[in-house]
């Protein structure tokens, strides 16, 4: 079976969902570019547990976990089928890795899933399935996590991490169009040099590596999946960068691939 890659993705605002902007496109050839997913696993920050939840609903719903936006994005629908046997085989993973574990069988899928997986696939014709953000996790232990299900890429699986590359939103200026601010900028840059140069180390101690890391992202939520989405990828993966801008001024779309083909 072909090893797939990891992604890391910043799933930006829920309107990303009918603004594609720079990145929709390019997630939609990196899905043309693989081989087709048995699953797509997702690693979002909104839904966080105490211990790490694996979803394992059959046809999980679509989760409108926002307010205020156009009354179109919660029209969407994305009916991806769920994959209880993938989930089973996460479970077993995390287990085996000592990991607690629980089973989900009502959870649907935040915006943080399907609206990156929506560019990816939209046809909603893979199945998809969340694995759950334990509020303690840092860094480390969120390469670690990542590491856990790595095997899951070589069965077939398209790893996800959602997120977001620079997510300080008390800086948000009611969607007005501004030049990106320097330290965004700044914190991009060492992102990528980061991952392109696999320094597992830095990213996961994101916190005392990187220029700007407080004012980046005031809490680590949308940050560490991508030291997920890097632990479930081999070692010596190429690093491919998609560079989806900076909206706002402060709010990074940029994407990561671990593996798999240049994205053009």
């Amino acid at each position: 079976m072909t090893h797939l890659p990891s992604v890391f993705v910043s799933h930006g605002a829920p309107t990303f969902a009918i603004e594609p902007g720079r990145a929709g496109p390019l997630l939609r050839q990196l899905a043309l570019s693989i081989a087709r997913p048995r699953a797509v696993l997702v690693f979002s920050p909104h839904w966080m547990t105490e211990k790490v939840e694996i979803g394992f609903a059959q046809q999980p719903e679509t989760i409108h976990d926002f307010g205020g936006f156009p009354e179109e994005l919660y029209r969407i629908q994305y009916p991806a089928p769920g994959s209880p046997e993938v989930a089973a085989r996460a479970v077993a993973l995390l287990e085996s890795a000592g990991w607690p574990v629980l089973a989900n069988a009502r959870r649907g899928l935040d915006h943080g899933a399907w609206v990156p997986v929506r560019h990816l696939f939209p046809d909603a014709d893979v199945p998809v399935l969340q694995v759950s953000m334990p509020h303690t996790l840092d860094g480390p232990s969120a390469l670690a996590l990542g590491r856990a299900l790595a095997p899951l890429a070589q069965e077939g699986v398209l790893i996800v991490g959602s997120g977001s590359l620079t997510h300080n939103l008390g800086e948000f200026r009611g969607g007005r169009v501004t030049e990106p601010a320097p330290y965004a900028l700044e914190f991009v840059q060492w992102a990528r040099n980061a991952v392109l140069a696999h320094d597992g180390t830095a990213l996961a101690n994101y916190l005392d590596r990187a220029p700007h890391a407080a004012r980046a992202h005031p809490s680590s939520d949308h940050y560490l999946p991508l030291p997920f989405a890097f632990g479930a990828s081999q070692d010596d993966a190429p690093v491919h960068v998609i560079d989806g801008g900076i909206l706002y001024g402060m709010l990074s779309m940029e994407a990561y691939v671990f593996g798999g083909q240049q994205i053009q």
